[in-house]
């Protein structure tokens, strides 16, 4: 071209400074592609633009504008077998961040034959693990809590990164959390794993020494969530370790990072090899994992649609599991509340980990004669929450860690107001990268909609004005789930009605979402929303399998052994009404028969007998 072309500009002498500053964001683009962008931007600041001449380290940056261009310097995590790093056969998969959509490392992936080695180390390592003391047991969870407590803030960050709630909130309701299960799980599984005695009822049974014992299953597989990766995984890997299991843990694709950090951490609190596994695989092989014969307890936490295919596949070998499974958890706000409180913890509970939790407030009833008040409260304290990337500055919303759960909610907004419902604020997402959406408050929602019935997983809170407290507990009773559901009122006698009547695994009044927080509290729901519990006493004990054992010192055989013959058949009428009959003189009289036939002065134990003699009374 000419070059008088108007098309073509004159070059512009890069200064200096401008050199050092493009080859050290260079250098930075090696370490994090996201900031692709930025170079971009930089260059077309410049006036006039230099189209006819770059420097040839931006040239080479600017022509991969895409982060697979520098895949080959990304880091790569490898999975934890028997505490050493296994590096996968079955190919790479990237790390990505949802706030920037860019990978930033990369994991090796297991096959088939890897997986599986996971599940031989842990089986190796049972023996000796089940064979520690609970005090030798909790030194490991104690030690593990204090690794978590030195590498707060990395795993806090690494969350960020990975998942995409801001640091400051992975610290409350991940890191925090998993800190109170490993102290609580350190004080007191061995109270509540301990044997236990159980006195026979039956004065027969008098003499017999009876205890329940809680027992370990073995390997225990737990595959976990995106949406908690630190808190969920590592609460339930410590849960499985208390009681004297292995664990072989699986996390989600999305944040396998974090799962891989929680092996680091107990590897470092001196855990035996082989006791806590860290698999990084393709879900096409998760169905091996489960079906694997030699798992023997499954806890699975995800969608109500996966967790029917785990339950499946369990199946074939008739292994237990735990499923916890979501809900679509209802708020019910009365009249008589405080609106105030009742519009900051809901905005709150239906917001927090940009609304990704599966206690998450999803939607709200509340009476007609205050819904007004409570609504502009609630939008009020909507519209003041920040939404962006964290690493970029303080803010209350990060980025949603999956693109097809955005896309969810598009969905779930799109047929509430195709169906005639009001968005409040929010229900749109703002254009850049990342997968965000604003929290977005709707109104005039019923149950023909999706994002009343569907679990939403996202920051949208539908508000339901009702003519009473009959009607919310009815509608918010109306669903497939009842996982957790949360009453606000200042009235103890509506506090208790709610607590009876609202169907869910975790009632809460004047609160909400809290109570995985809470190491006692046992975690789980009704319907839909899965099987079995986690957490607490409840929680602990299905990490153990129920032993009734017995023992009989005495010599004589027993009052019912071979052979049964004449005087047997006499004796057990007698028997029957001594322990059974209405009346005192019956209970007595024949007591009286029993102890003076021969069978009974020779099989029975009529000191043990007399020692509980009231129990006739």
């Amino acid at each position: 071209m000419d070059a008088a072309d108007p098309g073509l500009v004159e070059p512009q002498p890069l200064h200096l400074l401008e050199v050092q500053l493009l080859e050290r964001l260079v250098e930075a683009l090696v370490h994090r592609p996201q900031l692709l962008h930025l170079a971009h931007e930089f260059i077309l600041a410049r006036e006039p633009p230099p189209r006819a001449r770059r420097c040839a380290a931006v040239e080479s940056a600017m022509a991969a504008p895409h982060p697979a261009a520098v895949s080959d310097v990304l880091p790569v995590r490898h999975s934890w077998i028997a505490n050493r790093e296994v590096e996968g056969r079955a190919g790479l998969r990237p790390v990505m961040n949802p706030a920037t959509g860019a990978a930033f490392a990369r994991t090796s992936l297991l096959d088939a034959e890897q997986a599986a080695a996971a599940i031989t180390a842990a089986r190796t390592a049972f023996p000796t693990w089940r064979a520690l003391s609970f005090r030798e047991r909790a030194r490991v969870l104690r030690a593990a809590g204090e690794v978590v407590l030195r590498r707060a803030d990395e795993i806090a960050r690494l969350i960020e990164r990975e998942q995409g709630k801001p640091a400051v909130e992975a610290h409350l309701v991940e890191v925090f959390p998993a800190l109170e299960a490993l102290k609580h799980l350190a004080l007191h599984a061995e109270d509540l794993l301990s044997e236990q005695p159980a006195e026979p009822q039956v004065l027969l049974f008098a003499h017999k020494d009876s205890r329940i014992r809680y027992e370990p299953f073995g390997v225990v597989l737990a595959v976990t969530p995106w949406n908690y990766p630190f808190g969920i995984s590592l609460s339930g890997v410590a849960t499985a370790l208390a009681a004297g299991n292995t664990v072989v843990l699986k996390p989600a694709p999305a944040t396998t990072l974090v799962g891989l950090s929680i092996a680091e951490v107990f590897r470092e609190a001196g855990v035996p090899d082989g006791a806590v596994n860290v698999v990084a695989v393709d879900d096409a092989l998760a169905p091996g994992l489960v079906e694997d014969p030699r798992v023997d307890k499954i806890v699975f936490t995800g969608s109500a649609a996966t967790g029917r295919r785990v339950m499946v596949s369990a199946a074939r070998n008739l292994t237990p599991v735990v499923l916890e499974l979501g809900g679509k958890d209802p708020a019910v706000v009365c009249r008589d509340a405080d609106l105030d409180r009742a519009a900051r913890g809901i905005v709150w509970g239906a917001f927090v980990n940009a609304g990704q939790t599966c206690a998450s407030v999803e939607r709200v009833y509340v009476e007609a004669e205050v819904a007004d008040a409570f609504l502009r409260r609630v939008v009020e304290g909507t519209r003041s929450l920040r939404v962006g990337d964290p690493a970029a500055g303080d803010v209350e919303i990060g980025a949603l860690t999956l693109e097809r759960q955005r896309k969810i909610v598009e969905e779930h907004v799109a047929d509430a107001v195709a169906k005639g419902a009001h968005v409040l604020t929010g229900g749109k997402p703002a254009a850049g990268p990342g997968w965000f959406y604003p929290p977005t408050v709707i109104s005039g929602v019923d149950h023909t909609m999706r994002v009343m019935r569907e679990e939403t997983f996202g920051p949208v809170l539908p508000v339901m004005a009702v003519p009473s407290l009959d009607d919310a507990i009815r509608l918010a009773n109306d669903s497939d789930y009842g996982l957790t559901a949360s009453g606000w009122t200042r009235d103890r006698a509506t506090a208790r009605r709610l607590e009876r009547e609202l169907q869910a695994g975790v009632v809460t009044i004047n609160d909400c979402v809290y109570t995985f927080g809470e190491p006692s509290a046992p975690w789980g729901g009704f319907k839909k929303s899965g099987l079995g519990r986690a957490h607490g006493l409840a929680g602990l004990r299905e990490m153990a399998q129920v032993k009734y054992v017995a023992r009989d010192d005495g010599s004589a055989p027993m009052l019912w052994w071979f052979p049964y013959g004449a005087e047997l058949r006499r004796l057990l009428p007698s028997a029957a009404r001594a322990l059974h009959a209405r009346s005192l003189g019956a209970r007595l009289g024949n007591a009286l028969r029993l102890v003076g036939s021969s069978r009974f002065r020779r099989r029975g134990r009529l000191a043990s007998i007399l020692k509980r003699v009231d129990r006739l009374f």
